[in-house]
């Protein structure tokens, strides 16, 4: 049965209910990826091995799942958002079952590493694409509320986890875990497809492998130098935006804290995390500002807080520089997804989310390291915190080539549609040479 075309995204309506669906879905996929540590102690002592060699679980998991993410995209466009998810889920589930068996690490590199992560992948991308195509004047709002359940479970998630393992041991505990994660097959229901004017197909077929490659993923995004860019700057932001996540609580430790100080030290920074997440889509929507400017505004203050890290030599002092790192990395997380339609257009949103996660994942992957190596070459983490901080801050100055960028809000909207239009045109010339060939 075809669907209706709509003219306008609703703003509203079902979108909400789309909006819960990302909300849970982040819940259960970065924040239970955040709270994972948890098992680290018991599997560490189970498999006797490092907890470097441990730590590689969840690292595997989330590299696959971001680079895994275009084939969420092309999946999603293909058979819509919501098959997709389900399955997602239920190979999300399936991969921490069978981790409940697991008899040595390579075990777990496969289940949660590979088959998790390829779960979360097929979840997180067409969900928070379908955000985008409902929502136009509240996007940035409902990013916002979507990403608070990123959060609010990596506050909650670590003493369940905890829990859960001292009542039923680690493989008890992955268990129920699995279970949970379940839910993302409940969230996908909720994932009502929606057509819009943008999504209109031009006829026309692609011819070899590699035509149909580049079609399935737009790899003709590449080719784009706004989305280039904006990559390219959020790759460096990104480099530096999860090292206090991974490295904090060992920076307390090394500082003296208790177990209890340092662990406090990550969950409190979840606390203005969540309210800047609402704030700041709250307050892109107002369009006073337009959002890629309020993104240039909190990669800085990212920036200068990572800076302010290794002041805080005492715990109250370090609780500060932290909260002030979660109020603005909270403010800056939602504006990396809600910002991309502005770049790319909503007819792209889809196969543009999953390979902007794919080239984001290189910032992600290679930040922690560093700032491992360089904590083993100076003894502390104050350089990594520095370097991060500097990745942050050159980030925000490659926003600053990104065409249009200098604009005034009241002539943006304009210049975007003279863009999309363009983008159109190059792609029904490309329509036509495919035609003729």
């Amino acid at each position: 049965m075809s669907q209706c075309v709509s003219r306008e995204m609703p703003d509203g309506g079902w979108g909400w209910m789309v909006v819960l669906a990302g909300f849970i879905n982040n819940c259960l996929l970065v924040g239970v990826a955040r709270s994972f540590s948890v098992f680290f102690v018991d599997l560490t002592r189970h498999f006797q091995e490092t907890s470097s060699r441990v730590s590689w679980v969840i690292s595997i998991a989330m590299a696959t799942q971001q680079l895994a993410s275009p084939m969420g995209s092309a999946f999603g466009k293909r058979y819509g958002a919501r098959p997709v998810v389900m399955v997602g889920g239920v190979l999300a589930s399936l991969g921490m079952f069978v981790a409940s068996f697991g008899q040595s690490l390579l075990h777990l590199y496969l289940s949660i590493g590979l088959l998790t992560g390829l779960g979360w992948a097929l979840v997180f991308t067409p969900t928070m694409a379908m955000v985008s195509r409902y929502f136009d004047k509240r996007r940035a709002l409902a990013t916002g509320l979507a990403f608070t359940g990123v959060g609010i479970a990596s506050f909650f998630f670590s003493p369940l986890f905890r829990l859960l393992i001292d009542a039923y041991t680690w493989r008890g505990a992955l268990q129920v875990v699995s279970a949970i994660l379940l839910n993302l097959c409940v969230c996908a229901a909720l994932l009502r497809p929606i057509r819009l004017l943008g999504d209109l197909p031009v006829a026309s077929e692609a011819s070899g492998c590699w035509e149909k490659v580049t079609k399935a993923l737009d790899l003709g995004l590449l080719r784009q130098r706004g989305f280039v860019v904006y990559t390219l700057a959020l790759t460096l932001m990104t480099t530096g935006y999860f090292v206090p996540y991974v490295h904090l609580v060992a920076h307390g430790k090394n500082l003296g804290f208790t177990d209890y100080q340092a662990a406090l030290l990550l969950s409190l920074t979840c606390i203005p995390d969540t309210i800047a997440r609402m704030f700041s889509g709250w307050l892109s929507d107002l369009k006073l500002v337009r959002s890629i400017h309020l993104l240039f505004l909190w990669s800085v203050l990212s920036g200068i807080s990572l800076f302010l890290l290794p002041l805080g030599r005492t715990f109250p002092t370090l609780m500060v520089a932290g909260l002030f790192y979660g109020l603005c990395a909270g403010g800056l997380s939602p504006l990396f997804f809600s910002t991309l339609p502005d770049i790319v257009g909503v007819g792209r949103i889809l196969n543009a989310t999953g390979l902007f996660l794919m080239l984001l994942s290189v910032g992600g992957l290679l930040g922690p390291p560093l700032s491992g190596l360089l904590e083993d070459r100076t003894g502390s983490y104050n350089t990594s915190f520095m370097v991060s901080g500097g990745f942050n801050l050159v980030g925000s100055l490659v926003l600053l080539l990104i065409p249009g960028f200098f604009a005034r809000s009241e002539t943006a909207s304009g210049q975007r549609t003279g863009a999309t239009a363009s983008r159109h045109h190059g792609e029904r010339h490309d329509a036509r040479e495919n035609d003729q060939s």
